[in-house]
């Protein structure tokens, strides 16, 4: 009963860990904490573990710092990113402190709104899409605490590659006829940069059946802009203004879980964003820096060597922070600056793991 606890717990962490994913134009790529997924106490040596994430959100609310843009619903002019996307992932365990995993997302985002076609005045609201392989993560994982069945600690380091599309194009609707153009930075499959992750994972018992857990991820982007140009005819005298910014990106996530049968229950927080800086490097270009703070309910089921897991993160508290653009904007011209940016109500994360 012990050991299908600690599957089911794990299997939890990491169906909420694979997704973490700014929902709306707040471009959080699919990384996200998974480190648990191999480290089950009941994991031996040499085997594998299988894992695939279908998550949906629909992101349609305007935000600039905490304050909802509400008129732009009302009015029509809100931008809407409708994602169905599956990131399909493995894990080896070497022995009961090493891990390895890889994460394959597969993308696909459908984007409708004016300004971007006829403007907002035109009343036309047209759709521009992207799909394909997004950035693939590898990891490597370090049990410092494992097989121990009153609590856990994992770290991990991991390399995100540029294996994503950052200049996927699509036609848009212009007075002068459809126009071939890079898609909108929040529906890009890729980022353009090489990063880095650190990933954190601990789990406390907390009695026989009641847990918590902590766990945490940074990606360092320290690439400045990707180069993609992203609206030709805007110039505003400030240097990469216009390109695509390889923004570095965060998650924190805590709660209870519950042990009931075959199924575990969770009820935790989840605070996940884009810096306005990088830690590393220059934080020039167009990026929507902002955060998102859930609540984070979630229920699994385990059967043998099948898990299934349904979570559902509501959004608290969205903000959409003030860029670096936005700050040499208002240096510049002595006016405040500050874009906005569109987030969803809550997402759906549907997840099937199978162990080898």
């Amino acid at each position: 009963m012990k050991s299908k606890f600690y599957l089911s717990l794990i299997i939890t962490l990491a169906a909420f860990g694979v997704n973490s994913y700014g929902q709306g134009c707040v471009a959080v790529r699919n990384m996200a904490s998974s480190c648990s997924l191999s480290f089950d106490s009941t994991m031996s040596k040499g085997s594998w573990q299988f894992s695939a994430n279908y998550r949906y959100f629909h992101s349609y609310k305007h935000f600039v710092g905490n304050d909802e843009q509400t008129h732009r619903v009302t009015e029509g002019t809100n931008v809407i990113n409708d994602d169905n996307s599956i990131l399909f992932g493995a894990q080896y365990a070497l022995n009961k402190h090493w891990s390895f995993s890889v994460i394959v997302p597969m993308i696909y985002i459908n984007r409708s709104s004016l300004y971007e076609h006829m403007g907002n005045n035109s009343g036309e609201r047209y759709s521009t899409h992207s799909q394909g392989i997004g950035d693939v993560r590898v990891a490597a994982y370090y049990g410092i605490i494992p097989q121990n069945h009153k609590r856990a600690l994992t770290v991990g380091l991991g390399v995100k590659m540029p294996t994503g599309n950052y200049n996927y194009k699509d036609y848009f609707h212009k007075a002068d006829g459809l126009t071939l153009l890079p898609v909108d930075q929040s529906i890009q499959p890729g980022d353009g940069g090489w990063g880095i992750t650190t990933e954190v994972d601990f789990m406390q018992m907390l009695g026989s059946k009641t847990s918590i857990y902590v766990t945490g991820l940074y990606l360092f982007n320290p690439r400045n802009t990707n180069g993609v140009v992203r609206r030709p005819n805007l110039t505003n005298g400030i240097p990469f203004s216009n390109e695509f910014s390889v923004a570095d990106q965060f998650l924190v996530r805590a709660g209870v879980g519950q042990q009931l049968n075959n199924f575990n229950v969770s009820l935790g927080g989840r605070f996940e964003g884009v810096a306005v800086q990088d830690v590393f490097g220059e934080s020039d270009g167009f990026r929507r820096p902002g955060f998102i703070l859930s609540i984070e309910p979630s229920v699994n089921y385990t059967m043998k060597k099948h898990t299934f897991a349904i979570n559902v993160p509501i959004a608290l508290l969205r903000n959409r922070t003030q860029s670096v653009m936005d700050q040499k904007r208002t240096e510049i011209t002595g006016q405040h600056t500050h874009g906005d940016a569109a987030f969803a109500d809550w997402l759906l994360s549907l997840t099937y793991a199978y162990r080898l």
